[in-house]
């Protein structure tokens, strides 16, 4: 084959990485997941009315109200894992002080003409500084390659551990669970509804796009509410640039959980209040 052809298929990885906001795509010999077949349930978007009466009748819907209400959209296709980790700290630690100030946003001269001593700057956890505190640099989300058994390679966004270390570097007490045969779809229902049963609870899934019937790799997003009519969960997508908030079938959403991403499947984490 030629260089072109391989520079070309170096370039689609990439941007697959990229705008699927996932880590580094399994190598060539992992199976890839499949994607949603037409038999199974559909995804349902949140805004349309099948969408609005789930989330009226749904008793499960604790985290709904105060994530909406600290909800952002990612900056760029790699942050799906900060721009929830900032959702989620700024809904356990709204208006409590110390709250840090993104300074890096200021814009030469926006203090030009405030009042000596004057901080703009609204106090809240961001998409930027939510990864300095964790172990893996902003530099490396983004694709700076890392060693690995002393060869260089890309891992693009967070895999599940490395985002569970972020939020926990970030002073948050979590609990990750990785979704593989071990795991069946009976206990990911069961602990993600009493998680969103709680109000002192909140739960956040990775999941490969493909799986669920989406465009994209590897993604992160939380979840707002379970409705057990449809046994359906709400996911709200941090991407509106690429998915809608949707309620996702629990089997769908398990699938795609259970896929693997670098060294072990997806899953989720659940972040309880201290």
């Amino acid at each position: 084959m030629s260089k072109a052809w391989f520079a070309r298929a170096g370039l689609a990885v990439l941007l697959g990485a990229m705008f699927g906001c996932g880590s580094a795509p399994p190598q060539a010999s992992v199976a890839q997941p499949a994607t949603v077949q037409a038999s199974e349930p559909a995804l349902v978007t949140f805004a349309s009315d099948e969408g609005l009466s789930r989330l009226a009748r749904a008793g499960a819907k604790h985290a709904f109200a105060p994530l909406a209400n600290q909800f952002e959209a990612q900056l760029n296709g790699a942050f799906c894992g900060p721009t929830t980790a900032a959702i989620v700290l700024n809904t356990v630690r709204d208006r409590s002080p110390g709250l840090p100030r993104d300074h890096d946003r200021l814009r030469p001269g926006d203090l030009r003409n405030l009042p000596p001593g004057v901080d703009p700057i609204v106090p809240r956890y961001t998409q930027d500084n939510v990864i300095g505190k964790g172990a893996k640099t902003r530099a490396q989300v983004l694709g700076e390659p890392v060693f690995a058994s002393g060869k260089p390679a890309r891992d693009f966004g967070y895999q599940l551990r490395q985002f569970d270390e972020m939020l926990r570097a970030n002073g948050l007490t979590t609990r990750a669970v990785v979704v593989d045969d071990t795991k069946s779809e009976s206990e990911v229902r069961t602990d993600l509804v009493a998680s969103l049963s709680r109000p002192d609870q909140y739960a956040i899934v990775n999941y490969r796009r493909e799986a669920v019937g989406q465009k994209g790799g590897g993604h992160i997003s939380p979840l707002g509410a379970y409705d057990a009519a449809s046994d359906s969960f709400l996911v709200l997508d941090v991407n509106p640039a690429a998915a809608s908030w949707v309620w996702m079938p629990t089997p769908t959403l398990v699938k795609g959980m259970r896929t693997f991403d670098t060294v072990e499947n997806r899953g989720y984490v659940v972040v309880s209040v201290r």
